[in-house]
């Protein structure tokens, strides 16, 4: 079993935890009983929550709609949140993996296509939402299972995270955008490290909103851990460098086959600036650039993949932090 996260440690002292360290482990058990490890030592005052996180391309999509399945046949119902950042966006499909009719499997899935990929998606409108789709689903007698790899949409939900109140500075944003992607970079280091080292550095946006908050406030405020909402069942899933290395290169193959250009170029020609696809990042960032004949497909595939790489190592880190 791969130990990406210590399994001997409590990720949050105020939330009952349980860690799934390996996929691999997943699938030697075919998929657990959950009747056996779940709810167990769950106060009966607080709501229950399952969590299934960790880094892309690891198949937590697939581990949730079986996990709700066994749950079902244990008597338990349930019903999926998504908290991935693209996934949000309408016509995001191919590139960022959506889960589709046919995966799902017949369980509610909630919080997809749930925005204009022409306007950004904050993580506090991000939470209004997912807080009014927990409150439905447990006023139907069902448990809540989020899933998805984005840390920060994850935080803000279970932890009842606050932000800051700075609006937006329509100069400051102007001048920004005009910047490289690495003088924004340069720019947010100079300004707060340690947003830098936790940010998803290929996203435009997300480093723009930073750089206007750490300009206002001095820094990007931390969010202190909170007493949570829930009584929360985390699962981490990981896989080894070399079986998560092979998993995104086939994924991306198959992506590109499944016509993830063609989805892009669709939405360029529906109204989305090459500056909008670039700021969503990874795989619709790096194929708008291709699509503009700024990269060869060669290149956009080995830098792609060199980026998705980059970010699963932000993700390990953002979920290892739990474990302190």
């Amino acid at each position: 079993m791969v130990d990406a996260i210590d399994s001997k440690s409590i990720i949050r002292k105020d939330v009952e935890v349980r860690v799934l360290s390996s996929a691999l482990e997943v699938r030697k058990q075919k998929y657990p009983q959950c009747g056996v490890f779940l709810f167990v030592l769950v106060s009966f005052y607080m709501q229950r929550l399952i969590v299934i996180c960790g880094p892309t391309a690891t198949g937590k999509s697939d581990y949730a709609v079986q996990l709700a399945k066994q749950l079902a046949k244990d008597g338990i119902k349930s019903e999926i949140i998504s908290a991935d950042s693209r996934q949000v966006y309408k016509g995001l499909d191919i590139g960022s993996g959506k889960i589709t009719v046919q995966e799902m499997e017949g369980i509610p899935h909630h919080l997809l296509d749930v925005a204009s990929p022409k306007r950004t998606f904050t993580v506090a409108q991000y939470k209004k939402l997912a807080d009014k789709a927990i409150k439905d689903i447990v006023k139907r007698n069902k448990v809540p299972i989020i899933v998805g790899g984005t840390g920060f949409y994850i935080d803000a939900v279970v932890f009842n995270q606050q932000f800051p109140e700075v609006g937006p500075n329509k100069a400051l944003r102007k001048s920004l955008e005009r910047l490289s992607l690495d003088d924004l970079r340069q720019k947010l280091q100079e300004l707060d490290i340690e947003r830098y080292q936790t940010i998803d550095i290929h996203n435009r946006v997300r480093m723009i909103r930073a750089i206007e908050i750490a300009a206002v406030l001095g820094k990007v405020p931390v969010q202190e851990p909170r007493t949570a909402k829930y009584a929360v069942e985390w699962i981490y899933i990981d896989l080894p460098d070399d079986v998560l290395k092979e998993r995104i290169h086939d994924r991306l193959l198959k992506r590109m086959k499944q016509g993830m250009v063609t989805e892009i170029a669709e939405l360029h020609a529906q109204g989305l600036s090459w500056k909008r696809l670039e700021a969503l990042g990874l795989e619709y960032g790096y194929v708008a650039m291709y699509l503009q004949e700024k990269l060869s497909k060669e290149e956009m595939l080995i830098q792609l993949e060199a980026a998705i790489w980059q970010y699963v190592k932000r993700q390990r880190a953002w979920f290892k932090k739990y474990a302190k």
